[in-house]
């Protein structure tokens, strides 16, 4: 019988930082846990003969700090209650020592500083004072004619190191609505918070004034149709941004036409075939997460059954697509009525821009590969996974035996690479080729390495990997399923000559204090350069030229099988009680209890699927006080 999870200790959000030597995770209490990567020392370093083993020296993230962000608040003039969640944390790029990061809940952003600093002990009377004299020193008194001895405090630094957290900033009061997305801009200088219907924009220093850039605001709430449900700055061109909506739109705004952005330099939108929509199409076309990729010329998208890849040059449609969990697509009714259907799945690039990842139910997390178009399913399980064990992929079927011919749609888990689903029965040679093209030995597999079959009315709903994050320079991912947090790398075994190749080193761990998800990367190929010019303007050459370029690269003769591998290091952080499998681990992790609180509802970011539903968001939103002008 698994433990009950206390809701406070559920992960809500989770961020490397700019080298991935530090991951921060923040959970429904308002907590913020840090882990650090491990360092090896010098002489263990040099003992390394090669790359691949230094890095699988530095597989260990370890916890590095952990403080209260944010605490549940009341506003008394809305009577409303704002919870102590962490919604979102971004880091800033290093400039000393220390380390600063932004963080935010419903309703305020703060910008913390994380420090190191040796502790620090006073002691009177103690050894090495002034003069060595042990911190005592004779002071004469002329007006009593004698000699006395005082002791002067003396202050001692201690080999011990302490992590301390400074809230240096607090940005706060600019926001009606609740906050869902901030983004911190390439300058440095500035970013941007976005609720429901407004995006404003910050100065890191100036914190009682933002500028709105953004207002969807109808003059009569009753005419509302869509809301904001995320936002990111351009990585690379600092007066460029982008939000999304739920009614599956993005816009690319750039801030140098104007101060408001109440025009878009760009729409990207897939039309829907009209024939196919139905109660449901405007829910599921909702977009609850975007990111720009690391060379900014794509951009990802996920909505509920889909993760979109967009070319920049290209608004009429999305160059690629792939179907995360298209076998839900006969249970929507039962997602509708148990709320599933308006979870909010995120989405991750790898650090090349060659692979995404994105989570999904029965703490399944999915894999896409861009260039050998090789799509992988995991778990993230404690029962079924053990120290540095190879992951078996897994397969999500329709019909309800397993064993036999599979229905229409039966499979969905791997895209056209996958198997059939009776695919043990095969002879000797389909065997082989079928656990190539899976990503797994057949040597280190069960059952001739074929992926472990789940049927669909078997999927825990409750169980869900919503939030993902990928390392910004190796191939680790961090995985958030409740109040666990998963740290798996990807080891790619490359079926060239017998040769293999493992690059990257692993670390998994769980914290019920903090939580995140990604998946893992399926190639090391880096995209040619040449695919990222900024050259392209009509649409069917961007089009062809973006198919020529994956289709050349899907050779069968080169296969890269991949195994995603979990480390040996586990924690498991309670808000009440704090234990974990080490022991030092276990001591930096506060035993702080946070209850929380339960805010009204917003206005609801999914869509609104009838007239009936947006005059129910309209009136929610009336219900609560005018908006604020900065």
């Amino acid at each position: 019988m698994e433990d009950e999870v206390n809701d406070a200790d559920i992960i809500s959000t989770v961020e490397f930082n700019e080298d991935g030597e530090l991951l921060a995770t923040g959970d429904k209490g308002g907590r913020i846990v840090i882990f650090q990567r491990e360092q090896p020392s010098k002489a263990t370093l040099a003992a390394a003969s090669s790359y691949a083993q230094q890095q699988s020296l530095r597989t260990e993230y370890n916890v590095y700090s952990t403080f209260q962000s944010h605490e549940a608040e009341f506003d008394y003039l809305k009577s409303l209650e704002i919870e102590e969640k962490i919604n979102k944390i971004k880091w800033l790029k290093r400039k000393n020592v220390a380390h600063f990061l932004l963080s935010t809940n419903d309703k305020t952003v703060k910008l913390w500083k994380i420090r190191e600093r040796h502790k620090r002990v006073n002691e009177v009377g103690g050894g090495g004072g002034l003069n060595g004299l042990g911190g005592m020193v004779s002071v004469r008194d002329d007006l009593n004619g004698y000699a006395r001895t005082v002791s002067i405090p003396v202050v001692k630094y201690l080999d011990r190191i302490e992590v301390e957290a400074i809230p240096k900033r607090v940005f706060a009061n600019a926001h009606t609505y609740h906050i869902n997305s901030i983004s911190l801009n390439s300058d440095q200088e500035t970013f941007m918070s976005a609720d429901d219907l407004r995006i404003n924009l910050w100065h890191i220093e100036i914190t009682n004034q933002s500028f709105n850039i953004v207002d969807i605001k109808p003059a009569n709430m009753e005419e509302l149709t869509e809301v904001i449900t995320a936002a990111e700055f351009h990585p690379k061109e600092c007066n460029l941004f982008v939000y999304s909506s739920s009614k599956g739109i993005i816009r690319l705004c750039d801030m140098r036409q104007s101060a408001l952005c109440d025009t878009q330099a760009k729409i990207f939108e897939e039309r829907e075939d009209p024939t196919t929509k139905n109660f449901f199409s405007e829910i599921i076309s909702s977009i609850s997460d975007v990111k720009f990729s690391h060379s900014g010329r794509y951009m990802c998208t996920r909505d509920y059954l889909n993760i979109k890849i967009w070319d920049l040059h290209m608004e009429n449609r999305p160059i690629e697509t792939y179907s995360v969990h298209d076998y839900l697509r006969n249970k929507l009714c039962v997602l509708y009525e148990n709320d599933c259907i308006f979870d909010k799945f995120e989405c991750s690039w790898s650090y090349n821009d060659e692979c995404i990842l994105s989570g999904s139910y029965n703490n399944f997390f999915k894999s896409f590969n861009r260039k050998s178009k090789q799509e992988l399913m995991y778990e993230c399980s404690r029962e079924q996974t053990k120290p540095r064990q190879v992951l078996r992929p897994k397969r999500v079927v329709v019909n309800s035996n397993l064993n036999g011919p599979p229905q229409a749609g039966g499979v969905a888990a791997t895209g056209s690479q996958s198997p059939s689903l009776n695919s043990k029965r095969n002879n000797a040679a389909a065997q082989q080729q079928s656990s190539i093209l899976n990503g797994a030995k057949s040597a280190t597999n069960n059952n001739n390495g074929f992926k472990d079959e789940v049927n669909v009315d078997q999927l825990d709903f409750a169980k869900k990997i919503l939030h993902a994050s990928w390392h910004p320079k190796d191939n680790i991912v961090a995985i958030a399923a409740t109040n666990n947090l998963y740290l798996f790398y990807n080891r790619e075994v490359q079926q060239l000559g017998g040769t293999s190749y493992s690059p990257n080193s692993i670390l998994t761990q769980s914290s019920s204090s903090s939580s995140s998800s990604t998946t893992p990367t399926q190639s090391s190929t880096i995209i040619d350069k040449a695919s990222i010019t900024t050259n392209p303007t009509c649409d069917e050459m961007t089009l062809q030229q973006h198919q020529q370029q994956t289709s050349t690269t899907s050779s069968v003769n080169s296969i890269n099988t991949t195994q995603i591998t979990l480390n040996t290091s586990f924690y498991t952080v309670s808000s009440s009680s704090s234990s974990s499998s080490s022991s030092n681990a276990s001591s930096n992790v506060a035993n702080t209890s946070v209850s929380s609180a339960t805010s009204s509802t917003p206005i609801s970011p999914s869509p609104t699927a009838t007239a009936v539903a947006v005059a129910a968001a309209a009136a929610t939103t009336t219900a609560q006080s005018s908006s604020m002008s900065i």
